[in-house]
């Protein structure tokens, strides 16, 4: 992918930037800021059994269908609470059709998954261990099997009083402890809150160029760097479809599963994104904006994680985009007006790197928990 992105931004070097945004416009979109501590939903209070319960769900593959993939198996904390391979981890016998998204700093979100499928992590959570290449779980098998797990059963009743384990509130469990996964001191958090020193001079420059030459704040804005909109960018469809069955195979189980026409589905090589949501024409290759925060710990980058390092990234928008199935009117023609070339240079593109960069601060490490056993057998 770097060969052609080097030369598209050599072309892109010599056109006129029509993505930048001056200092009137900026007023038009929310400033970045500092990011403060995390909402909490009035129908699922913290406490610290909670939080505990849920830490421990999320590593248990029991919560899904063969016992063996859990939350963490596509969101695992060496790998940016995310999955490092283009195509997240599928379940066994397939690989899922999207890049997996990292739930460090989701307790902010408005939406969930690349197109926005989920409205909050209560919903997320069933979504993933319930999908057919995820968890695949069934609420009755992951019910049952909770119930044989005596440590559970204490747990569940301390936390909800319930007398057996109940999967609704396994997964208000897990979002609670998803929503102590906060990075909220990092460099950029600490320059917006006043710590000048916070940021290099050249994450400053870059900065700078993030809110302006670049135009990076018209959809990457506020304290999450993210509008939370849908948009087509011409990312191009995913290499592995092209050389790797099994991956075929998932992309077109999912445009069956979530529903397309007999034409689209005979003739679609990409995918469609947003659309499956709402069927409506111009929502085809749209997806959610993705936070910046934690992404140098996340590559590799974008829906399909056609991008492997963050210059990568930036090279793409500099070259103004690229194309896909859904920009040349074929299919549809949704490609965002505001992905124009940039004419950055090599050092500005560095300087804009530097500052994405500083989205991430530490690494966020949690020891993992020792799984409860099932109750013994009566022979044993």
């Amino acid at each position: 992918m770097r060969s052609t992105l080097t030369l598209m931004a050599g072309v892109a070097a010599v056109a006129v930037s029509a993505a930048m945004v001056n200092a009137g416009e900026m007023g038009k979109y929310p400033p970045l800021a500092p990011l403060g501590e995390p909402p909490i939903p009035l129908d699922n209070k913290q406490s610290d059994a909670k939080v505990e319960l849920g830490k421990i769900l999320f590593w248990d593959p029991r919560i899904g269908g063969d016992a063996s993939t859990a939350c963490v198996t596509c969101h695992e904390p060496d790998q940016g609470w995310a999955f490092g391979d283009s195509l997240s981890r599928g379940y066994p016998g397939t690989v899922h059709w999207r890049n997996s998204q990292s739930v460090i700093n989701t307790a902010y979100l408005g939406q969930l998954f690349w197109a926005g499928s989920a409205a909050s992590l209560e919903k997320q959570a069933p979504s993933a261990a319930k999908g057919a290449v995820a968890g695949n779980g069934e609420n009755d098998v992951m019910e049952t099997r909770m119930a044989f797990i005596p440590e559970y059963r204490v747990r569940f009743k301390e936390v909800f009083g319930t007398e057996y384990p109940l999967i609704g509130d396994a997964w208000a469990a897990i979002a609670a402890f998803e929503r102590t996964l906060i990075v909220n001191d990092t460099p950029v958090d600490k320059y917006l809150a006043g710590d000048k020193s916070a940021l290099s001079e050249e994450q400053v420059a870059g900065m700078e160029l993030f809110n302006g030459k670049a135009g990076c704040i018209q959809c990457h804005n506020g304290a999450q760097a993210t509008d939370e909109n849908y948009y087509n960018l011409g990312v191009p469809p995913a290499e592995r479809w092209e050389e790797d069955g099994l991956a075929q195979v998932t992309f077109r189980y999912e445009l069956y599963a979530k529903g397309v026409t007999q034409e689209m589905y005979r003739k679609l090589k990409d995918d469609p994104g947003l659309y499956f949501r709402t069927k409506e024409a111009d929502h085809m290759g749209k997806f959610r904006t993705p936070p910046l925060r934690y992404t140098a710990y996340t590559a590799p980058y974008m829906h399909n994680g056609s991008f492997w390092d963050l210059r990568e990234v930036v090279e793409f928008y500099n070259a103004g985009g690229g194309e896909n199935d859904f920009t040349d009117g074929t299919m549809a023609a949704t490609k965002s007006d505001l992905i124009k070339p940039l004419g950055l240079t090599d050092e500005e593109m560095d300087q804009l790197v530097a500052f994405l960069e500083a989205f991430s601060g530490d690494e966020l490490r949690v020891d993992p928990p020792e799984l409860p056993p099932y109750e013994a057998l009566a022979s044993e």
